[in-house]
């Protein structure tokens, strides 16, 4: 068997790693690399591997971070059947319909600031087209359920374990029976933090012979969930007391949802004021919330009873979806009340970025991170402590309040990632991946001293 790691390695974004058994190329997961300009960059660059020799693609969810490529590997000849759960089915068309309409639209806005400038240079064009996405649509073939093994070939089966990180996520077990004997190999994905609302906890490892796993918060824990509520309540209180607005940079799958539901329980409950006016300004958002509705296969408890009653969990008195853009630059009149979730999570694109530019600067106003920021993001540099950003071009103060809020990461802290790593015998290899290097060795030191534990470079192969 031989596995090569070709994105997220040594890094969180761009995941996409390859196995070699029983004669068949089995690729986990083509991601978009995201953060400074350097790494996008590498999404121009050669993929690490021939995509017409790909037999099979399994996504483990539908973050552009895992499947932001796929329009790309297919543009560039890969010809074999992409596995994935229903859910992230629906989600990744959705997040790589809007990846490539943005790349379109950042194309000829230089385009057009070239011609403006009287320059000759050749135009640039996106790294993939709405056009490449619709077709590499027609590649999608069985949907997977938890639990059900799917066989790909004689002797090669792919079983999709509930991951608990966003709906339909999943951690995905490959057993190959090769000359007499089984290797299972296990692939992470992005894992869930447990007690969460809406989905359920991740589902145990099962045993393994190679386990690869992400390291995203491999160094630290998280707060407690219901804390980073209250602190989530008490910035926007203390802002709408100020009179300013409130913005909070939102990833449009599970963490806008989970923001919704954590809102209508505020209003609710009275820790938030009952008319507060809440806007989505995210149309991928807006649509994401709408397949969360498709598929309550994916639910806990608590969201499923709530559904059966009748009941919207994502609803609350005084939300407003904004999908057209004259809505959202509406928005930006809005001299204080308004709460406004709007993508992208990092501020590396989308209509966060419009909304900074018209609060950050306000000391009424807030802005508030509930998730990951990648080095080198916008999010990142101001969640840093940066006195001055450059938004559109324009350097301006930061002056707004600024929250970052730990609890509601998506992402399995320190200690529920050593937990799930215990949760069965111990792998004869573990290769870390999807972390930052500081993060993947601090969650290395934590492993038993006889765990044998690789942290693979970018294009690394490896015989095991």
């Amino acid at each position: 068997m031989k596995l090569a790691f070709h994105g997220a390695d040594q890094g969180v974004t761009g995941s996409c790693h390859l196995v070699e058994c029983a004669g068949k190329r089995i690729l986990v997961d083509c991601g978009l690399y995201q953060g400074g300009r350097e790494l996008e960059e590498d999404n121009h660059e050669p993929l690490g591997f021939d995509p017409s020799s790909i037999d099979y693609l399994l996504l483990t969810h539908a973050h552009l971070d895992h499947c932001g490529r796929i329009p790309l590997l297919t543009e560039r000849g890969f010809r074999g059947e992409i596995v994935t759960t229903a859910a992230t089915r629906e989600l990744a068309k959705l997040v790589m319909l809007d990846a490539a309409h943005l790349q379109e639209e950042d194309a000829e806005r230089k385009n057009r600031r070239a011609s403006r400038h009287g320059g000759n240079k050749k135009k640039v064009a996106p790294l993939y087209t709405t056009l490449d996405t619709l077709n590499s649509l027609d590649y999608f073939g069985r949907t997977a359920s938890y639990g059900d093994p799917i066989p790909l070939a004689d002797g090669v089966r792919a079983t999709f374990i509930d991951a608990g990180h966003i709906l339909g996520s999943a951690s995905v077990l490959l057993e190959f029976d090769s000359k007499g004997s089984q290797r299972r190999v296990l692939f992470s994905g992005d894992l869930g933090y447990s007690g969460r609302p809406i989905l359920r906890d991740p589902a145990p490892r099962p045993p393994a012979d190679f386990v690869v796993m992400e390291t995203t918060y491999g160094d630290r824990d998280h707060k407690a969930l219901q804390p980073s509520i209250d602190e989530l309540y008490a910035a926007i209180r203390n802002t709408l007391d100020r009179g300013g607005n409130v913005i909070i940079p939102t990833f449009a799958l599970e963490r806008a949802q989970e923001l919704l539901f954590c809102l209508r329980e505020g209003v609710e409950g009275g820790q938030l004021p009952k008319h507060i006016q809440v806007f989505l300004d995210s149309p991928m958002a807006i649509s994401a919330t709408q397949i969360f509705r498709h598929h309550p296969e994916c639910y806990d408890a608590e969201a499923k009873e709530m559904f059966s009653e009748g009941r919207d969990p994502f609803d609350l008195p005084g939300l407003h979806f904004t999908r057209e853009t004259s809505q959202s630059m509406a928005l930006n009149r809005i001299d204080g009340g308004a709460v406004i979730l709007a993508g992208s999570g990092m501020c590396t694109g989308g209509r966060v970025r419009h909304h900074l530019k018209h609060n950050l600067w306000r000391r009424d106003s807030s802005v508030i991170f509930v998730g990951y920021a990648a080095r080198g993001t916008l999010a990142r540099r101001i969640i840093d402590g940066a006195q001055t950003v450059r938004v559109f071009h324009e350097e301006m103060p930061v002056n707004a309040q600024i929250h970052t809020i730990g609890g509601f990461s998506a992402h399995a802290d320190r200690d529920e990632l050593l937990a799930w790593w215990q949760s069965a015998p111990k792998p004869d290899k573990t290769f870390l991946v999807h972390g930052e290097p500081e993060a993947m060795q601090r969650f290395a030191e934590a492993l038993p001293d006889n765990a044998d534990v690789v942290m693979p470079e970018r294009h690394d192969e490896l015989h095991v």
